[in-house]
C-alpha cells in the first residue's frame, strides 16, 4: 500500500502542479507510478466538466468558456507536455539528421517553428472548442486521461532514444506488464463510456486516440529511433488537440444523423 501511495505522489508531482508531499523516487516509488499517470487526465477532464457547469449556469460568452477551457490543462500540469510539443515542434521542422534532432529536443531555446506552432495549435484548439456542447462536453473530458494512458504504454514499451532522460527513467523502473495490463483496463472502461455517453461522437474520439498513436510511433521510429519524454508530451498535445477536433466533427455528424 506505502508503494503505492509513493507511486501516486510521484506521478503527480512530475506531471502536474497539485501540491505533494514530498518523498524520494526511488526504483520503489517509481515501480507503479504510471499506473497513476491517466489520474491526471481524469482530474483534468473533471475540472474541465465543472468550468462548462460554471460557463454555463452564468451565461458566458463562448470566447471565455473555450479559451479557459484550452488553458486550463496547461495550469494543471505546468505545461510539462506542451514543452514538449515545443522542442518536438523545432526538431521536426529541421530537417536534420536524426541526431540533430535529438538535440534540438534538448536544447531549452524555443525556435520560431515551436512559435509558429504553439500559435496555430492555440488557433486551432480555440475555435473547435467554440463548438463543444451538449454530451460531446463529458466526451472530451475523458479524452484527458485517454491521451497520458496511451503514453504511459509507449514510457514502458517504446524503446529510448535517450537512455539517460527522464522518460527512460519511469520506463525502466516500471513494472512494465502491470502498467500494460492497468493501461488496457482503462482504455477499455474509458471507451466504453466514450460510446454509452455519445456512439458516434465516441466512435470518432476512439478514432483520433487510435490515429494519433499510430503517428506518434511512426514519428518516433522514423525521425528520433525512439521515443523521449519530449515526444510523449508532443504526442499527449496532438492526440487531445486530434480527439478534439474529431469529437466536434462526430457531434456535427450525429446531429444530421439524429434529423435525418
Amino acid at each position: 500500500m506505502k508503494s503505492l501511495l509513493e507511486s501516486f505522489i510521484v506521478a503527480f508531482s512530475m506531471y502536474s502542479k497539485i501540491p505533494m508531499p514530498h518523498i524520494e523516487w526511488s526504483e520503489k516509488s517509481m515501480k507503479y507510478s504510471m499506473c497513476f499517470f491517466p489520474w491526471i487526465g481524469l482530474v483534468i477532464g473533471g475540472l474541465e466538466y465543472l468550468w462548462f457547469l460554471v460557463c454555463r449556469s452564468f451565461g458566458a460568452s463562448d470566447l471565455l468558456r473555450s479559451a479557459i477551457a484550452v488553458v486550463l490543462p496547461l495550469l494543471v500540469t505546468g505545461g510539462i507536455h506542451f514543452d514538449g510539443f515545443l522542442d518536438t515542434t523545432d526538431a521536426l521542422s529541421s530537417w536534420r539528421t536524426r541526431e540533430e534532432r535529438l538535440r534540438i529536443l534538448k536544447d531549452s531555446h524555443v525556435g520560431a517553428f515551436a512559435v509558429i506552432g504553439s500559435c496555430v495549435f492555440f488557433l486551432i484548439a480555440l475555435g473547435f472548442a467554440s463548438e463543444v456542447s451538449g454530451s460531446t462536453v463529458s466526451c472530451l473530458c475523458l479524452m484527458f486521461a485517454i491521451s497520458r494512458s496511451y503514453s504511459a504504454i509507449s514510457v514502458v514499451s517504446f524503446p529510448s532514444a535517450n537512455p539517460k532522460g527522464t522518460a527512460a527513467a519511469f520506463g525502466s523502473h516500471s513494472r512494465k506488464k502491470m502498467v500494460w495490463r492497468v493501461m488496457i483496463v482503462y482504455l477499455a472502461v474509458l471507451y466504453i463510456c466514450l460510446i454509452l455517453i455519445a456512439p458516434v461522437t465516441g466512435i470518432c474520439v476512439i478514432i483520433g486516440s487510435v490515429l494519433s498513436f499510430l503517428i506518434y510511433y511512426y514519428t518516433c521510429m522514423h525521425y528520433f529511433g525512439g521515443m523521449t519524454g519530449d515526444l510523449a508530451g508532443f504526442f499527449v498535445s496532438v492526440a487531445e488537440l486530434l480527439m478534439l477536433i474529431l469529437a466536434v466533427v462526430g457531434s456535427g455528424i450525429g446531429r444530421v444523423w439524429l434529423r435525418g
